[in-house]
């Protein structure tokens, strides 16, 4: 095995895949090293969908969506897996939430994203199973789909080796250490040098960042999908339904019929409970179950039948839940990235932008908001805004 690369690339999710894929596609002689099996159920990048879209709460985060849409394009092209459906979206909550959806519409339309603004009743019209009053609006943006999480995120591990790169599993990081232009890297009982070295570890951040002498405030949840077998199963059919999600406090959100299951996948944003990734359990929250269950009783009551399956993840949380992608300010040849519990939908882009800072030492992309070194993640105990 050869033991000198380019780059190095720590931890094989959806980020560090993506990491990968554009490493090797570019070129590099790239190592990519995840500490448990591929496709592992322990983190983030698990299950069989995530929403991708273009509606976002700032520009900055609208032009990254239309860029993540062209580097899935890519993957798609170089791997012959379709792994982005488009199903259109719908951004829904009261009048007088806790999320404003003038914030989203601005957003898109400064970066001339095409959408629609629509009341209770046209939102009652073209999908029925909704129970809403007229206090309800919405926000519609036919772009917006699903991403095949495990799908994708086996996509890009695949392409990367076709590409040349090498990926191991089941090699945890034991040492990281710079040694001149060098980082020396021990994982699995190897040791191996490169130049570059690219940290996507998500709810294993604080720890690889130690060996750099960097603390941020960071917080992990364990959070919960549930997949309810709809009474009604027409009226969320994959094609005639979208995704959606309720903008409100507590913030939900839900697929169409997706996957291996006559099922929709429900559940609430960001509403568990912090945990240690090493020592978390994989039981049901019955308080995440209590309130997605009312949830939907009360707001789509024709999905409201028996839970057919119940997962659980990891949410890797920055105080002010923008992503980390930057490079370490003492250490320039090492670059970080963290998405924050949305971040599947940028992966791919992410992984491209990481290669630019990788080969290139800059990139193109508006990366001004995800600095490390930004404000609140110098604070010993910063405020801690999760909704978006």
């Amino acid at each position: 095995m050869k033991r000198e690369f380019d780059a190095i690339v720590v931890g094989l999710g959806a980020l560090g895949s993506g990491a990968a894929y554009w490493l090797a596609k570019r070129g590099a002689n790239v190592l990519g090293l995840e500490q448990f099996e591929f496709g592992h159920a322990r983190g983030s990048s698990h299950d069989w969908s995530r929403i991708i879209r273009k509606s976002y709460f700032t520009p900055a985060y609208v032009r990254l969506a239309k860029d993540a849409y062209a580097a899935w394009d890519a993957l798609e092209r170089d791997s012959g897996e379709h792994v982005v459906f488009r199903t259109g979206g719908l951004d829904i909550g009261p009048y007088d939430g806790a999320i404003a959806l003038s914030t989203y519409a601005e957003s898109m339309r400064t970066c001339d994203v095409y959408f629609e603004i629509l009341d209770a009743s046209e939102i009652r019209k073209r999908w029925p199973v909704w129970q809403i009053g007229d206090d309800v609006h919405g926000l519609f943006q036919p772009d917006s789909g699903i991403v095949a999480a495990e799908r994708a995120t086996a996509a890009l591990r695949r392409t990367a080796t076709t590409f040349g790169a090498v990926l191991r599993e089941n090699a945890p990081v034991t040492t990281l250490n710079a040694d001149g232009d060098e980082i020396v890297v021990e994982a699995g009982g190897e040791r191996y040098r490169t130049g570059k070295l690219i940290l996507t570890a998500a709810s294993w951040t604080p720890r690889v960042l130690a060996y750099f002498g960097m603390r941020i405030p960071f917080e992990v949840t364990k959070e919960q999908v549930m997949y309810f077998q709809p009474r009604d199963l027409g009226g969320f059919a994959f094609g005639e339904f979208p995704i959606w999600i309720w903008m409100d406090d507590p913030s939900f959100y839900g697929f169409p019929v997706f996957g291996e299951l006559d099922a929709v996948k429900i559940t609430q944003d960001c509403g568990g409970k912090p945990v240690d990734p090493d020592t978390r359990g994989f039981e049901e929250d019955t308080q995440i179950t209590a309130r997605v269950t009312e949830f939907v009783r009360r707001r789509l009551p024709a999905a409201a039948g028996p839970v057919v399956r119940l997962k659980t993840c990891l949410y890797a949380l920055t105080p002010d839940r923008d992503f980390i992608v930057d490079t370490l300010p003492a250490f320039p040849n090492v670059s970080i990235a963290v998405g924050g519990g949305h971040g599947f939908k940028f992966a791919s882009v992410i992984g491209r932008i990481l290669s630019d800072l990788a080969l290139a030492g800059r990139t193109d992309a508006d990366l001004s908001a995800l600095k490390i070194d930004r404000p609140i993640l110098q604070m010993s105990d910063p405020r801690k805004t999760y909704m978006l």
